[in-house]
């Protein structure tokens, strides 16, 4: 599969690792800072290129849109026409400070990047954050965490899902993109808990009964 990262940050550096070890093919585009995605290229290996934010979606069969929340409006923008293009955004809008969200629960923020890439089918997902990606295994005492994914496009949500597999994680589907609203201030509470409350590692699991 060729995989398209917009961000070239520790969470592309920690999901390309595992997609390249899993067979797929990398582009890495799309950074503020000079330098950086050449850098995060070079740091993958496996043959990962480095090309413009627009080259790149149109490489792609799966774009990831890997920024932080200041920065992912301005890679869409830069990405150009997205239209039947497939998006998994790990993105959650949290404030600059970790203080807490942008927005949220009337609206969330991947419902306003989806407008933002008009035409395009939009999954947003949450993986495993950057450091448990990059350690030995995404397991918690061998149980796999859950990662929650939403969208409204079916189809899109079964294409994007064999990556999900590839984390060693157990994908749920919470439904709609709305659910995002619900699911957003849930990864904000597990990053709080990590690096404000310094609990190190942390993750979620959904228990059925």
């Amino acid at each position: 599969m060729n995989i398209a990262f917009l961000g070239a940050g520790a969470m592309a550096i920690a999901l390309g690792r595992r997609f390249i070890a899993a067979g797929h093919r990398l582009v890495v585009s799309y950074s503020r800072e000079p330098g950086k995605i050449e850098k995060t290229a070079t740091e993958l290996g496996g043959g990962t290129q480095v090309r413009s934010p627009a080259d790149a979606a149109q490489f792609a069969d799966i774009v990831v849109l890997a920024t932080g929340w200041g920065g992912a409006a301005g890679a869409l923008e830069a990405a150009g026409s997205l239209r039947d293009k497939l998006i998994w955004s790990i993105v959650t809008p949290f404030k600059a400070d970790l203080s807490g969200l942008a927005l949220g629960t009337t609206i969330s923020g991947s419902e306003e990047l989806a407008k933002r890439a008009v035409g395009a089918r939009f999954v947003a997902g949450w993986p495993p954050f950057a450091d448990v990606l990059a350690s030995s295994s995404t397991r918690f005492g061998g149980e796999r965490q859950s990662l929650f994914y939403c969208g409204d496009d079916p189809r899109a949500k079964h294409e994007v899902e064999p990556l999900f597999h590839v984390l060693d994680v157990d994908p749920i589907d919470a439904g709609p993109l709305y659910a995002a609203r619900f699911i957003e201030p849930a990864m904000f509470l597990l990053v709080h808990l990590a690096y404000v409350q310094k609990m190190g590692a942390v993750a979620a699991r959904l228990l059925h009964r």
